[in-house]
């Protein structure tokens, strides 16, 4: 206790001053430079542990530095909740089920208070048929969905989401998301293991998804085949 105290009174010496210089003058007294003749010296003496455990130039820098980034994420973590989310479906006319689905989901997903993983099935601009696992919350951080709301792209799986299959050419691949692990060598098939939380989505359609989540088929003119699995992050 004595020592997160001590560290405490160092971290708030840090931020109260502007420069070291500034920090060791704070201890000299009137009397030391009486004697002394000399601020220089009397500094010296200060730094030098003289007159007790003082911070080190380096140390000084580095908690000043620690607490300056502190404040600044407290900062822009202020701004971030003052500000209005923005959201890529606002004042779009959806009519296609799948675009509902995505604009119901798109502030949870933003906001952290779900992670929802989207199966894909349909065809790609060669005609192949493709099918894959797309973790919807950082596919939001990573692209500008605009595009897809307003009709002028569709939301296709691909290489580097978690899940990719090509049936025409049979490449295969998965990686993990900062929302979900992959795990494909389990006996009960592909899983989903959510990073926040740990809990597991099933995708197996004879399965249950797992605690808190919850699966969605939708029938859509845009694919052959949609899958919304929703995953809805418990606060304590």
């Amino acid at each position: 206790m004595e020592y997160n105290n001590a560290a405490g009174r160092f971290s708030y010496s840090a931020t109260q001053f502007k420069v070291y210089e500034d920090y060791l003058d704070s201890k000299v007294t009137s009397m030391d430079l009486f004697y002394l003749k000399s601020r220089e010296l009397a500094r010296k003496l200060v730094e030098h542990g003289h007159k007790g455990t003082v911070l080190s130039r380096e140390e000084f820098e580095e908690r000043k530095a620690a607490a300056q980034a502190a404040e600044a994420a407290r900062t822009n973590a202020f701004y971030n909740r003052s500000r209005p989310m923005t959201l890529a479906s606002a004042g779009k006319e959806l009519k296609d089920n799948f675009l509902k689905a995505l604009a119901e989901r798109e502030e949870a997903n933003r906001s952290g208070k779900m992670t929802s993983v989207i199966f894909i099935r349909d065809h790609n601009t060669l005609g192949q048929e493709v099918s894959g696992y797309i973790d919807y919350a950082h596919r939001l951080k990573t692209q500008d969905f605009e595009p897809y709301f307003s009709g002028k792209k569709r939301l296709m799986p691909g290489r580097s989401d978690l899940c990719y299959y090509n049936w025409k050419t049979q490449v295969s691949t998965s990686n993990p998301s900062p929302n979900f692990e992959v795990i494909y060598d389990d006996p009960n098939g592909l899983l989903f293991k959510n990073k926040q939380d740990k809990k597991i989505l099933n995708v197996d359609p004879l399965s249950g998804p797992g605690e808190d989540s919850k699966r969605t088929f939708l029938q859509s003119d845009l694919y052959v085949h949609a899958v919304f699995y929703d995953h809805n992050i418990r606060t304590v």
